[in-house]
């Protein structure tokens, strides 16, 4: 019985010490990290018994998982890739109404560590992913950038593999919708919802709001009706209300092709592939000459596109990713970043990038 016990401890214990890392990065909670570090223990334990008493089939069985779980560390280790072609494009020309303004309205957080956020990044070091929607005021209608947990997004979560339900922990603000609805927001105001992606945490307020078009590309549009379960929430969304949109203007800060929402440089879309197949860069420049980057989950942390570092080959596989499409657009926002960091870049979950714009209050007043 005792050489059983430790062979499955020495064996699986090592496929189970890789779950419990993962749940822990995502949901940095004290049970997690204690049922982990007590395995941890286990399996030297059951290592050093099995040694002792030459039991080498099992003995070769427990490397091989060894090893598979040093492999799955290393999927979370530091790996930059190469830097790209530096940036030599001007400031693209914008002349933003006056009437413009940008709100940011706060519709959720997940507890998680910067070792869930990018390669290299610090298992112990607490982060705080937001889940945001950004409201700009536009004389040509107003544009919601993303719309946030919704208020079904806790049936939304039970329809989520357990896995992944066990390493999240959502604390949902007050959905996007409601918070316009309090401050007397006029509806007839918001022309489009534009989405950075179609993954659940990003499209879930959008069932929220009915009637108002959701702007998309075509590839994110075929996207949505794959297989998958980010991307089940959007998949619930009236089909009639998705507009596509393609990419009929020039060269964008090193971007090949570009859309001109309005025609007049406030509101400027360009393909960012790589996370999705049809995210994308919102760039938005408002009268005051501010500029901002809305780069979806392009990154999660900012550290990710200034030190050149994905994320962890896990969370990356388990969302599909294109590694190569995302290191592609991750060099040209970082160009963009070093050339001109008077351009403040927006990852959707890193509350940094928030700083600064202004708070959507129930009162109405920013």
């Amino acid at each position: 019985m005792g050489a059983a016990l430790a062979g499955l401890c020495a064996v699986i214990g090592p496929l189970l010490l890789g779950a419990f890392t993962m749940l822990y990065t995502g949901r940095p909670a004290v049970g997690f990290l204690a049922t982990g570090a007590t395995l941890g223990i286990a399996i030297l334990a059951a290592d050093a018994w099995i040694i002792a008493r030459r039991q080498w089939v099992t003995l070769g069985l427990a490397l091989a998982t060894h090893v598979a779980f040093l492999l799955f560390l290393k999927g979370y280790s530091a790996s930059p890739f190469p830097v790209g072609a530096s940036l030599s494009d001007p400031v693209p020309q914008a002349s933003p109404p006056a009437e413009m303004a940008l709100y940011v309205l706060p519709t959720g957080v997940n507890h998680r560590t910067a070792a869930f956020a990018r390669r290299g990044g610090s298992p112990w070091e607490k982060w705080e992913s937001v889940s945001n929607a950004v409201l700009v005021e536009h004389p040509q209608g107003d544009v919601l950038i993303d719309a946030g947990p919704g208020r079904t997004i806790r049936s939304q979560s039970g329809a989520m593999p357990r896995l992944f339900r066990l390493a999240t922990d959502l604390e949902q603000s007050r959905p996007a919708a409601d918070q316009l609805a309090a401050a007397g927001y006029d509806f007839k105001h918001l022309r489009f919802i534009l989405l950075t992606h179609a993954h659940w945490d990003h499209v879930s307020g959008v069932r929220d709001l009915p009637s108002v078009p959701v702007l998309v590309t075509s590839a994110e549009h075929r996207f949505i009706y794959q297989s998958g379960f980010p991307n089940a929430a959007a998949r619930a969304i009236d089909p009639k209300r998705f507009q596509e949109y393609g990419f009929d203007g020039g060269r964008y800060l090193g971007f090949d092709h570009s859309h001109d929402l309005y025609g007049d440089g406030s509101i400027t879309i360009v393909p960012a592939p790589g996370h999705t197949p049809g995210s994308v860069v919102v760039f938005v420049t408002l009268p005051s000459g501010a500029r901002y980057a809305f780069v979806g989950d392009l990154v999660w942390q900012l550290e990710g596109l200034i030190q050149r570092e994905e994320r962890p080959w896990l969370e990356a596989r388990m969302l599909g990713e294109d590694p190569v499409a995302v290191q592609e657009s991750m060099r040209r926002l970082s160009a963009i970043a070093a050339r001109f960091p008077q351009i403040r870049i927006v990852a959707s979950h890193d509350p940094r990038g928030y700083v600064g714009i202004p708070q959507w209050l129930p009162s109405g007043v920013p």
